[in-house]
């Protein structure tokens, strides 16, 4: 493997574990917005639990996405700035307005309600903006003129590539989050609030699905070149499909000892995120050599060699720091009584 695939594998990796965390925690703070007055559900509860401790996790891999781009990809760097300036604006617009508001939110009662709507609005609005990125890199909407390269805005929001993308952010990001925050209810012991996140992933599930097979129709017409790519790692896309199809049958497994009770949340969730995993890997590798086609490839935008090894050792290092207190954090997230439950 070349020090271009190893850096590029890197850094796609980072972007997939942001879009699956980002995804579930911009959800979240959907859900808490929409069952705000439903007090006897505890889905809010619910929703307010989870996002309390997780939201500032999440953007560490901004930085590392960030990072990662401009130390292995300078060549890149400039193309995706100067295309991106606009949507990258209104992202960082958008994440500072959330972020600032779910902290006041819990510390203004008087003012709870409407920060917790518009974090909530805006926590849509920032994976629609996000997924942007890939119409973009796929080419057809960056025009080169006498200034220089500029993205064609007005076209790409009203393309069918960049409608389908949209949707296809949104419903993910409504069908992960209801899918993690029905788990979560259920080792919270919360069967009203679990019976309200499985039936939300039981709706948003195939919405998901026919906007994923929008998006590989937009591909079709818009980006040839990568559609057949894509044909080449239909492996790939078929277990996609497979397991998507084992994870949302997973809500109806039948469980021995919860009365009442069906599904099994935590496989759902494992085998839907490994679904993306999987589709992810054959966009990835149906999208290489090119970052932004077909003006940056991973040769022409990397960076020098002796960089890329220091960088990389680097990033070794940060890991091995980083990875215990990850794994510590979850566990204590996710397991510890005290807190799921609220004793």
């Amino acid at each position: 493997m070349t020090n271009e695939l190893i850096a590029i594998t890197l850094l796609w990796l980072f972007v997939f574990v942001y879009s699956v965390a980002a995804s579930i925690d911009f959800g979240t703070g959907f859900w808490s917005m929409v069952y705000r007055n439903q007090e006897q559900t505890r889905a809010t509860k619910i929703a307010n639990r989870y996002l309390s401790p997780s939201w500032e996790v999440t953007n560490v891999f901004v930085v590392l996405i960030v990072v990662g781009l401009v130390s292995f990809f300078p060549g890149a760097t400039f193309t995706l700035g100067t295309v991106l300036l606009i949507p990258g604006s209104l992202i960082l617009l958008f994440l500072a307005v959330r972020s600032a508001f779910l902290v006041f939110a819990h510390s203004v009662g008087h003012y709870e309600k409407t920060l917790t709507t518009i974090s909530g609005i805006s926590g849509i609005c920032i994976p629609a903006l996000l997924i942007l990125v890939l119409p973009i890199t796929q080419g057809g909407f960056i025009s080169l003129g006498a200034g220089g390269e500029q993205l064609l805005l007005g076209t790409l929001l009203t393309s069918f590539s960049g409608l389908a993308y949209i949707l296809f952010a949104v419903t993910s990001t409504l069908f992960l989050s209801s899918l993690l925050l029905a788990d979560y209810s259920h080792v919270s012991n919360e069967p009203q609030a679990y019976r309200i996140y499985r039936r939300d992933a039981v709706l948003n599930g195939p919405l998901a699905f026919a906007a994923s097979v929008l998006v590989l129709l937009s591909i079709r017409r818009d980006a040839d070149w990568l559609y057949a790519g894509l044909l080449e790692h239909q492996v790939g896309l078929g277990l996609s499909i497979v397991l998507f199809v084992l994870g949302y049958s997973a809500l109806w497994w039948p469980k021995r000892h919860a009365v009442g009770q069906v599904g099994w949340p935590r496989a759902a969730v494992l085998l839907i995120v490994a679904q993306y995993l999987f589709a992810s890997y054959a966009y990835g590798k149906a999208h290489l050599p090119y970052i932004v086609y077909p003006h940056v490839t991973i040769e022409s935008g990397f960076t020098h060699p002796s960089t890329f090894r220091a960088l990389f050792a680097s990033y070794i290092v940060g890991f091995a720091i980083l990875t215990p207190g990850f794994i510590f954090f979850w566990r204590m997230f996710m397991k510890d009584k005290q807190y799921l439950r609220q004793q």
